[in-house]
């Protein structure tokens, strides 16, 4: 299969490494947020056209994900409904977000973007690294 995606008119590889996380860095991303919040990526994404989800990790304090985005989307109108919507949903699915954070603002403004070319592998491996590095971390707190 070729690295080049089409679309009717369009051949593309567009690829992007995408951070993002709540305000205050605050660790809310633990267990069933977790997975829930794996799940509403993934149905959000899977909506837009064309758009694959490569490799996703959940931090407790903020989301590494590469995507594949056709160039008919702007990458920040794509972030800013994945951050929409996921906003809506978890302060839906768990109450005790709405005292953390008023106004129904869950996510810093910003977030954090680098394409993805030569070094892809090296990236996708990086962003599953994150997983291994949190369970160290967590056996090492469990020692102590």
């Amino acid at each position: 299969m070729s690295r080049f995606r089409k679309l009717s008119h369009t051949i593309y590889e567009c690829k992007y490494h995408v951070v993002f996380c709540p305000k205050y860095r605050l660790r809310i991303f633990r267990e069933e947020i977790k997975s829930y919040t794996e799940y509403q990526l993934r149905k959000l994404l899977d909506q837009k056209d064309k758009i694959e989800l490569m490799e996703l990790y959940i931090c407790e304090d903020h989301i590494h994900m590469v995507l594949s985005i056709p160039p008919k989307y702007s990458l920040s109108s794509l972030i800013g409904y994945l951050k929409g919507k996921l906003a809506l949903r978890l302060l839906h699915q768990d109450e005790s977000l709405q005292g953390k954070y008023w106004g129904r603002h869950i996510w810093s403004r910003g977030y954090c973007v680098s394409t993805v070319d030569l070094n892809e592998e090296q990236i996708r491996k990086y962003v599953r690294y994150q997983e291994q590095r949190d369970k160290r971390t967590d056996q090492y707190n469990l020692e102590i």
